[in-house]
């Protein structure tokens, strides 16, 4: 029997943060129906989408329980619901402390490095054409997949440890994007072990494209 979808995702998928959300449903399994929403698609600052997330940004998911947004809350709230979950965020504290801070530290610094190399090299965005400060934000996101790097050369398979979380969905779309952008790369062999194990998953083979995200 067909599952129903109850889950509704807005947002494009050429977002790197809906990807996350698209991602993880594809772990879990849950049916979901999508709408398009930001850049090119319905504008994020129509009202009936400020409702829902007052940031205007997506993505925004909506269940029986209402709208939420934030893409990595949204992860951990969908697998922290769902039959299965527990694989992709651990119940016990400090296991899950072990993928929540690599989550985080996608969201706060490896973003804070590559934003301004990406909007000006890849979105062309008004703003973000000065050499220097892509040149300086290159070489901040080198220096963050390089400690990336280190880290999964220690545990040689995932961000936390041995297993597959939570954390290797939000890191993996941004080794993802750091891959396919036409920036000069360090040589990091751990990156590109640990990128070539998460494209033999089949629920990151949607997400795995050649286009920059």
């Amino acid at each position: 029997m067909l599952k129903t979808p109850t889950l509704k995702i807005l947002g494009r998928t050429s977002s790197l943060n809906v990807r996350k959300v698209l991602w993880t449903c594809g772990e879990l399994a849950l049916p979901y129906d999508r709408e398009d929403w930001g850049a090119g698609y319905a504008s994020t600052s129509d009202p009936a989408f400020l409702a829902l997330n007052p940031n205007a940004l997506v993505p925004v998911i909506i269940d029986e329980h209402g709208p939420l947004w934030e893409s990595n809350t949204i992860c951990r709230y969908l697998a922290s619901r769902h039959v299965g979950g527990e694989t992709l965020l651990p119940t016990e504290p400090r296991a899950r402390a072990g993928v929540e801070q690599w989550m985080d530290w996608q969201a706060t610094e490896l973003n804070t490095a590559w934003r301004y190399a990406f909007a000006g090299l890849v979105r062309r965005m008004p703003g973000f054409d000065d050499p220097e400060q892509i040149a300086a934000s290159v070489r901040a996101w080198n220096a963050a997949m390089a400690l990336l790097d280190r880290r999964l050369d220690q545990t040689g398979a995932y961000a936390a440890g041995e297993a597959f979380t939570l954390a290797d969905v939000v890191l993996g779309v941004s080794v993802h994007r750091w891959a396919a952008s036409p920036i000069d790369r360090a040589a990091l062999p751990a990156i590109e072990a640990y990128y070539a194990r998460l494209k033999t998953r089949e629920a990151f083979g949607p997400w795995a494209l050649d286009e920059v995200p």
